[in-house]
């Protein structure tokens, strides 16, 4: 097995840019950049200038054909995911997908379907799973300190209407996917992938009916509550809760946080050093996902522990119902 794990980068964007930034700061001897592939050459040529990558390619389709290569990072816009993922998979490369891992539950299904059959890894890239802060949060629920948990909150949000990709909706656009799949994923740890007994959910959608800002109520058995907002058309406090009869974990930050305030104390974890600029708070953290695929991959594990493939369906789910509630339809859905 090897112990270099050889990449291949599949958009040249500004997430692509920043995970590559965050890529550099890991061993040489066990990540190595190989080739990069966006739509236009040019674009991928001066890409892989500015991040010393061998290979510059105009087609994804070539870095699925590349022999050096054993894993995708997939950075692309949402509707791409299903179909490049697809192609990498068929080719026998081991993926890490940029969130959401596809448009919906029935693309989801049937890629991890189809990643398990090939036994090959893939892994949604909910980057947030794989910070320490996370470790640090899962050991606190763990030793029951903060007592019963009874309520989570989470909120999200950006002025983001002059953000493109955000608003219209052939290039998958909305919050719910951008935004809200972060506030879920943290109910999802909190509540161990359980199905909420109900989801009340309400939004605004813009002309090209997708949402721009949203909020949902999950309702979970035992009394249990979860509350997630996003939005589009301004900055939210962008941080999470989690609250017990004996103590509150508060999350700063909480898609990427470098700190954590539980009842004993507040945990700091300082993020690594980049050599870029960077497009998107806090990035040098992406080298944790990148760290956790290598792990996976050389244990021979088909999925990581901290996303596992059901938690990616349970998000589909969730993020499909929510959609459905507000009236937000993809040409996908069909």
């Amino acid at each position: 097995m090897m112990a270099t794990l050889r990449w291949g980068i599949a958009s040249a964007g500004k997430i692509s840019h920043d995970f590559v930034s965050a890529l550099h700061t890991l061993p040489a001897n066990e990540h190595k950049l190989i080739a990069v592939a966006a739509q236009q050459l040019s674009r991928a040529q001066d890409f892989a200038n500015l991040h010393n990558i061998p290979k510059a390619f105009d087609d994804y389709e070539k870095l699925a054909l590349d022999k050096d290569i054993d894993i995708v990072y997939i950075g692309t816009i949402h509707p791409q995911h299903f179909d490049i993922g697809m192609m990498m998979l068929k080719h026998g490369k081991h993926i890490l997908c940029e969130k959401p891992l596809t448009m919906n539950l029935k693309q989801t299904t049937e890629l991890i379907n189809y990643a398990r059959s090939k036994k090959l890894f893939l892994m949604e890239a909910v980057w947030s799973r794989c910070f320490p802060v996370y470790d640090a949060i899962r050991k606190e629920l763990a030793s029951g300190n903060i007592g019963d948990i009874h309520q989570v909150t989470a909120s999200f949000g950006f002025g983001l209407s002059n953000v493109y990709r955000v608003v219209k909706k052939e290039l998958g656009g909305g919050t719910i996917l951008d935004l809200g799949i972060y506030c879920l994923q943290f109910v999802c740890l909190v509540y161990n992938n359980e199905m909420p007994e109900s989801i009340k959910a309400s939004g605004v959608l813009n002309e090209d009916g997708v949402d721009i800002s949203m909020s949902a109520t999950l309702l979970y058995k035992g009394n249990r509550t979860a509350t997630i907002t996003t939005q589009g058309f301004v900055n939210l406090t962008n941080d999470a809760s989690i609250c017990g009869t004996k103590g509150i974990i508060k999350v700063p930050n909480f898609w990427c946080p470098t700190t954590v305030e539980l009842p004993s104390g507040t945990l700091n974890f300082p993020l690594p050093q980049l050599n870029h600029k960077i497009n998107f708070i806090n990035s040098a953290g992406l080298s944790y996902e990148a760290a956790e695929a290598r792990a996976c991959i050389l244990k021979g594990l088909i999925e990581s522990p901290k996303i596992t493939h059901d938690t990616s369906l349970l998000l589909a789910r969730l993020e499909d119902e929510i959609r459905k509630q507000l009236g937000v339809v993809y040409s996908q859905d069909a």
